[in-house]
């Protein structure tokens, strides 16, 4: 039994916050997004945040180091649109598998770093899959609802590439996250096990979906139900959902899932919505006596902090998260 099923049943794990709020604190430019390596590269770069893994490694190690030290069991990997459906806006899909690889590889030197620090409490990394930017189950195209921009053995192939990229770097799960369209996630989903079955190894696995608005769906248009019971053919960790709501609204997705599942529950809102700016104003304390309800009401096991959230955010989570037992889970590995 890996370190992670032993942990999980004795106290809720704390997952890091937002990788791309803390970036942005960086202010970079394009020349630090292109470093010297990328410096007469064809297409614009700056945004690229996996790309920083190559050029900025250093800021990169940082962020994960400040939420470890807030209170991270685990963290994710740099590597949300780290496809090469998604780094094709870059014209970087050559290099998809060395960004995954290194990301992978700074988080866990970071992980093993302070693990080394407080062996007392394990650190693990999440291998960050993110949802790309085409959806496989709808039409970009309003005059042809027949069309996809992707096709499932498109994204199974993308995916697949990520993963094997991911766990050569040395990530301990990872994290399908922030599913909009759970035939994406399927995809993603079936990549795995056949990387799983091909290096017959096992892996724990976190699905992560996102009720886009007040509907209480995906965007696919899952209710939460829904999703857990097409994605639960699949032996997972957890099942959970994350970014595009506040704690508050959060919630009662959660409980209409906590109550129908054998598989751990996750949670990473975002700090509240964002205002006219886009921008997350939410504080710690706000968000982390929202997240107590979760608490108070037995329907979590894993917890972090999605958009707008920082490593204040996950130390106020973190100081919470001590005071309560995990739910309870029949661990099947």
């Amino acid at each position: 039994m890996s370190n992670i099923y032993k942990e999980i049943q004795k106290r809720i794990l704390v997952l890091d916050g937002a990788m791309g709020t803390m970036l942005q604190q960086y202010k970079f430019s394009e020349e630090d997004f292109r470093g010297d390596r990328f410096k007469d590269y064809t297409s614009p770069l700056k945004g690229n945040n996996d790309l920083l893994s190559i050029t900025q490694p250093e800021a990169v190690k940082e962020v994960h180091r400040k939420y470890f030290y807030a209170g991270a069991d685990i963290v994710e990997t740099n590597t949300f649109s780290g496809t090469r459906i998604a780094m094709a806006d870059y014209k970087m899909e050559n290099l998809v598998y060395e960004l995954n690889y290194q990301s992978a590889k700074i988080a866990k030197e970071v992980a093993q770093e302070v693990t080394r620090k407080e062996p007392y409490k394990p650190r693990f990394v999440a291998g960050s899959i993110g949802p790309t930017n085409r959806t496989a189950s709808m039409s970009p195209d309003v005059n042809d609802p027949g069309y996809r921009a992707v096709t499932f053995d498109e994204l199974r192939i993308a995916y697949k590439e990520q993963t094997e990229a991911l766990l050569d770097g040395g990530v301990d799960l990872l994290l399908v996250e922030t599913v909009f369209d759970t035939l994406n996630a399927k995809a993603a989903l079936f990549a795995i096990e056949e990387v799983k079955s091909e290096r017959l190894i096992d892996v724990p696995v976190m699905v992560s979906g996102t009720i886009t608005d007040a509907s209480g769906r995906t965007l696919s248009g899952q209710t939460a139900e829904a999703f857990l019971i097409s994605i639960s053919h699949i032996p997972l960790l957890s099942v959970g959902f994350n970014c595009a709501l506040g704690a508050n609204l959060l919630q009662p997705h959660l409980e209409a899932i906590a109550s129908k599942t054998v598989f751990a529950i996750s949670a990473h809102p975002n700090a509240g919505l964002p205002n006219a700016f886009g921008e997350y104003d939410e504080t710690p304390e706000e968000m982390a006596s929202q997240i107590e309800e979760y608490l108070k009401k037995d329907l979590i096991n894993i917890i972090g902090g999605c958009c707008g959230t920082t490593p204040n955010h996950i130390t106020a989570i973190a100081e919470l998260a001590k005071k309560y037992q995990p739910r309870q889970i029949k661990i099947v590995v």
